[in-house]
């Protein structure tokens, strides 16, 4: 990945000063450095593509997201690396697919030896923070996986996920209740950080991954009041998810879980406005990149008004689209819709590019979606490859990567696993490639097909091509009209498995 050399940048810059609007208050002048933007990353959990207004869902309500969409930067065609939580969210930190370093899906930790995003930025002299949901290891004071671990110097944390009154642990300390709505809790203490280093004179990187819209669900009387009159043609079915009063599986009618569902999703969107306004209040508005995407696909209990194949867990679109908006009215003081493939991977290139780092000299799946910024990227110069993949039979006879007890959780949640309310996590040595390991559900997708594979590597395998493009619900399969590219794509695909197996042996640490 390639320094954008200052000139560019200056020219760029020039273009846009005539149309830069202060928001500063009366009287204040706000400083901008396009090489040192603040950046806060905002993650929602299990928040699907079609789960906002402006993506056209019928009852939800999401004007902060809706007006970021209008005023910034709208990525239509964003994906999560990965189908589930803990692998998109090592995407982020790495900006390398998490089959690497066997974060392969919830309850597996990242490794010590991954070069973190914010580590990157602290050295080149922001302030760095994490809020919220973690779920790459604990985050307990010892945990080699922690976020102190990874870059951040300050966090208020949770190994999981969580809910009305979260237990947090802060800066890897027992956990302590904060009560009241969750997504704006981690607004709230944010925003004491992002004083800190506004005192200190500097740009700041804040990760907030909340704890919403992940189930089981619950809001505040008035946000459940705005969906006490949803239809009774719409949810009139039952789903199975956690009961909050007991932590076990419950069967609902998913009309009243959505309800609680859609209460959590307007409270996210109403904290993200929340952040706004103070950055709007500090003078900092227009130098923060602010980015919101979703972890991955709708949830089974969620799924009502999903257009797409499938939903969390799959590599079908259902799985793996997600809302994202990216606004940073220093940079781009216009709305701008790009329908660009764009995923998770590539925010660690993107932040780099922006102030002008290089990538570490390792296998990185992502690229720069800086010039997406500056609407000169219209189509992806590379695939993107997912790989919903698991360890060699399950771990078993494999040696652990961490000692368990480095790996045990100490924060607790609603939901119970064989009766216990935190969770342990992880990670496994695989020092050699065996032809099972390439097995599990993956697809590559380019700027207009997309091949997805089930099952092992042999004739008995699933193998489905569509164009993405005119069939985004991917009804059509193309297999055996397109058998050529479908082939093509296929050895491109097992390509880089090879690489990612050969990470995953440890290869990228010698």
């Amino acid at each position: 990945m390639k320094k954008v050399t200052q000139n560019l940048k200056y020219l760029f810059l020039f273009s846009l000063i005539p149309g830069i609007i202060s928001s500063c208050k009366p009287g204040e002048q706000e400083q901008v450095d396009l090489d040192m933007p603040n950046v806060v990353l905002l993650l929602g959990d299990d928040h699907g593509w079609d789960e906002t207004g402006y993506n056209g869902h019928p009852y939800l309500q999401t004007p902060v997201l809706d007006e970021m969409a209008a005023t910034g930067l709208r990525m239509d065609r964003f994906y999560s690396a990965s189908p589930v939580c803990s692998p998109t969210r090592g995407s982020i930190i790495t900006g390398r697919h998490p089959n690497r370093y066997g974060t392969f899906t919830p309850g597996y930790s990242i490794r010590p030896e991954e070069i973190s995003i914010a580590n990157l930025m602290k050295d080149n002299g922001y302030a760095t923070a994490h809020y919220g949901k973690w779920h790459l290891g604990p985050v307990k004071t010892g945990s080699p996986t922690n976020p102190s671990a990874f870059g951040f110097e300050e966090y208020l944390s949770h190994d999981n996920f969580f809910e009305m009154d979260p237990p947090l642990s802060v800066n890897g300390a027992e956990p302590v209740i904060f009560e009241g709505e969750s997504s704006e809790i981690l607004i709230r203490e944010a925003r004491k950080f992002m004083d800190k280093a506004m005192e200190e004179n500097q740009p700041f990187f804040v990760v907030i991954w909340y704890g919403s819209p992940h189930e089981p669900y619950s809001g505040t009387p008035e946000d459940l009041a705005l969906y006490e009159d949803l239809p009774e043609d719409f949810g009139d079915r039952t789903v199975r998810l956690t009961s909050n009063e007991t932590g076990a599986p419950v069967e609902r009618l998913q009309r009243d879980v959505l309800q609680e569902r859609f209460a959590e999703i307007t409270a996210m969107d109403r904290s993200i406005g929340q952040l706004r306004d103070y950055l709007q209040e500090k003078g900092q508005r227009d130098n923060t990149l602010l980015w919101y995407f979703g972890d991955n696909g709708t949830p089974q209990e969620g799924n009502a008004t999903v257009p797409f194949r499938g939903q969390k867990g799959n590599v079908y679109e259902g799985g793996i689209r997600v809302p994202a908006v990216l606004e940073w009215p220093a940079k781009f003081n216009q709305s701008m819709i790009n329908d660009t493939h764009a995923v998770s991977s590539d925010v660690m290139p993107t932040l780099l590019d922006i102030i002008g780092v290089d990538l570490p000299e390792r296998p990185i799946d992502g690229i720069s979606l800086l010039p997406m910024l500056e609407n000169r990227m219209h189509q992806r110069t590379e695939p993107i490859a997912f790989w919903n993949g698991r360890p060699r039979n399950g771990g078993e006879g494999l040696e652990d990567y961490i000692d368990a007890e480095l790996q045990k959780g100490t924060t607790p949640l609603v939901k119970l696993m064989n009766g216990i309310a935190t969770r342990n996590f992880r990670n496994f040595h695989q020092r050699d490639i065996q032809e099972e390991d390439f097995s599990g559900p993956r697809a590559l997708l380019d700027n207009q097909y997309k091949l997805v594979i089930h099952g092992g590597t042999g004739d008995d395998a699933k193998r489905e091509l569509f164009d993405i493009r005119s069939d985004p619900a991917e009804e059509k399969n193309l297999i055996d009209t397109q058998a050529e590219l479908a082939g093509n794509m296929e050895e491109e695909l097992r390509t880089w498995q090879q690489s990612v197996l050969k990470s995953l042996t440890e290869a990228d640490y010698e």
